[in-house]
This record gives C-alpha cells, sequence and structure tokens, in this order.
C-alpha cells in the first residue's frame, strides 16, 4: 500500500550540530535556586567564508551546558581555547526594549552535549611575556642556550 508507512520505514531527522571554533570569554555559570540546575553559558568564534567576497568575518555563537557537563566546561575550557563541540541547536527567545517598544528577540543557541578540546591551552597574557624575559636573559648572561635534561628510566 503506497502512502503507509511503518514506524521502521519513517526516515527521523536528528538535530545535531558540529562546531570547530575558539571561545570567546571564559564560561561562567548561573545556577537557578528553585530547580538547583546549573548552565554554563560561553560563546564559539567561527569562520564564515564567502564564495563572493575575500573577507573573512566571524560568526560568533553562544553555547549552554548543563549540569555536570557545565560543570566539566568550567574546569577546562577558558577564552582562547580552541575547541570541537557537538550539541543541538536551539532558539533563545528574549524581550530587548528598542526605542522605548518592547520587542521580542531570537537568535540561535547550541545545547552542548559533548566537547573535545583542540591545540595546546592557551597561556594568560603576562605569563608569556615573563617566561621570554626570565629564559632571555638567563641565556644571554652566559651566551648559550640553557640544556635540556633528559630523564632516564631504568
Amino acid at each position: 500500500m503506497e502512502g503507509t508507512e511503518t514506524p521502521s520505514e519513517v526516515q527521523t531527522m536528528n538535530n545535531q550540530i558540529t562546531v570547530v571554533g575558539h571561545v570567546g570569554q571564559n564560561p561562567h555559570s548561573v545556577t537557578f535556586g528553585d530547580t538547583g540546575n546549573k548552565v554554563v553559558k560561553f560563546s564559539i568564534a567561527v569562520k564564515e567564508y564567502s564564495s563572493k567576497s575575500d573577507e573573512k568575518k566571524t560568526l560568533w555563537l553562544d553555547v549552554d551546558a548543563w549540569n555536570g557537563l557545565g560543570d566539566r566546561v568550567l574546569q577546562t575550557v577558558t577564552k582562547g581555547r580552541e575547541l570541537v563541540i557537538n550539541g543541538r541547536l536551539g532558539i533563545s527567545t528574549y524581550q530587548k526594549e528598542i526605542n522605548g517598544a518592547k520587542v521580542r528577540m531570537t537568535k540561535p543557541v547550541i545545547k552542548l552535549s559533548s566537547f573535545h578540546l583542540c591545540g595546546k591551552k592557551p597561556r594568560p597574557e603576562g605569563e608569556d611575556q615573563a617566561e621570554e624575559m626570565e629564559s632571555g636573559s638567563a641565556s644571554e648572561e652566559s651566551g648559550k642556550k640553557k640544556p635540556k635534561l633528559a630523564v632516564a628510566k631504568s
């Protein structure tokens, strides 16, 4: 019979998104007092390319991580870190006042289901300069590079 499909024949559509980008700011958490649930929020920057223009643009996406996954984000994710994130695409709605009138706004948000840290962990901004000054002054004093230490296992 045409037009009748059993559940096993129906194609399921999954709401899934994978993004590779850099974290825009350190994640922050919001706890809901009535339920005790916690959401950790951060944004991720991805490069947007166009075949019509050589101009490189940055697209910023908001990410929400709930409860236990949010705790792991707080422990490991820092500003500037490259991430691969997997999640579901959702829509966040809120009210904003524009010229005295309340307007309903919507924006996409990724509801995080997993993430993978990529590349080296970014150093705090002042740490790079201090380390370079220490290693540079020591090697300038002796005129030689510092020897590398080897560790032998028995």
